[in-house]
């Protein structure tokens, strides 16, 4: 069967929560699963798909796993979600049914009142990519988060003995942890929306529900795992505008696991792929070669930096683990590039 032969649900039809293109993902979730339609189809609703995430308070990773293992019916699917993240926000499906609609709700960005960047942080971003947003949540919040991550894995903060053991929700230094209310309020932290709302220049913006990480330091029985340096987009240019961001829940030395770039590689990476030997994979390159550099900076600092930058962790050689938290905001009509390079 071809994936033109498939009577797909629109996007309108809704179920008990709603939420507008909710049943039409489970669809082609579902469709996917069984192999009857490929995994790269539809990539144009990819950013309607995510938003939709979003507004439901769902990891991606979190919600394909469960699609794929448990293959729900959509009435399952529904209340997996109530019961995983609770009712959404009935604001937010509003605002995304209106979306969904056809409604245009793209707003630029236009207020100077409360802005988190001044104009020597947007400078800088311009000349390196990237920006520390200093003390964007409290010390309380970020170390009521490291309690959160702790309690999670069951781990003291001050017990080496307790850092290694194995855990489920352990991806490398990823950890599969996305709903907590703390978690959720570090993510709506209003300093950390005006700067994207800043750099993105418009204030339609939507929060993702990403997960945690926990770095512990190397030993002789533990080795950093990755990631190292690296693109999570597309590389073909010219690339659009997209950004990442990281928040450190702990004080964090250069030498603890730190997130680490190359700065200003977004106004050099086109003259950089031409650059190479043709053929070559611009991925398997001596990134560091590049000029990478570890950030140091405190709990409840916000690193935001340009998704063209090489960027990782690093391996831990103190003391002490890293704790972060991963957070990054996007509107409706933002599109990847389909090529991947």
């Amino acid at each position: 069967m071809q994936p033109q032969d498939l009577h797909l649900i629109p996007s309108t039809e809704t179920g008990k929560l709603n939420v507008m293109h909710l049943k039409r993902y489970w669809n082609k979730s579902i469709l996917k699963r069984e192999g009857k339609l490929p995994q790269s189809s539809f990539q144009d609703e990819w950013a309607m798909d995510t938003t939709l995430l979003k507004i439901l308070g769902l990891g991606l990773e979190q919600t394909m796993v469960f699609v794929y293992r448990e293959s729900p019916s959509f009435e399952q699917f529904e209340t997996w979600i109530t019961a995983v993240s609770g009712n959404p926000d009935t604001g937010k499906i509003e605002e995304f049914n209106r979306l969904i609609a056809g409604y245009n709700g793209a707003t630029t960005e236009d207020q100077t009142e409360n802005d988190t960047l001044t104009t020597e942080d947007l400078a800088f971003w311009d000349k390196n990519g990237y920006v520390i947003i200093r003390e964007a949540i409290s010390k309380a919040d970020s170390a009521g988060a490291v309690k959160v991550i702790c309690d999670h894995l069951g781990i003291d903060r001050y017990d080496s003995t307790t850092w290694y053991k194995d855990h489920p929700s352990k991806q490398g230094i990823m950890i599969q942890l996305f709903q907590h209310p703390l978690l959720e309020k570090n993510r709506n932290s209003p300093r950390i929306r005006r700067a994207y709302e800043q750099l993105w220049k418009r204030t339609d913006l939507w929060v993702n529900t990403d997960r945690v990480g926990f770095n512990p330091p190397e030993n002789n029985l533990y080795h950093f795992p990755g990631p190292r340096l690296h693109w999570d987009v597309s590389i073909k240019q010219p690339m659009p505008f997209g950004t990442q961001g990281i928040l450190y829940l702990a004080d964090t030395a250069a030498n603890q696991g730190a997130f680490t770039l190359v700065p200003g590689f977004h106004n050099r990476i086109a003259d950089w792929l031409k650059s190479l030997p043709e053929g070559a994979n611009p991925r398997q390159q001596d990134m560091y070669a590049l000029g990478h550099m570890p950030v140091a900076a405190n709990a409840g600092d916000f690193i935001l930096w340009h998704h063209a930058l090489p960027h990782g962790s690093s391996p831990n050689t103190s003391a002490l683990p890293r704790f972060v938290q991963y957070i990054n905001y996007e509107p409706f009509d933002y599109k990847e590039t389909a090529e991947w390079i």
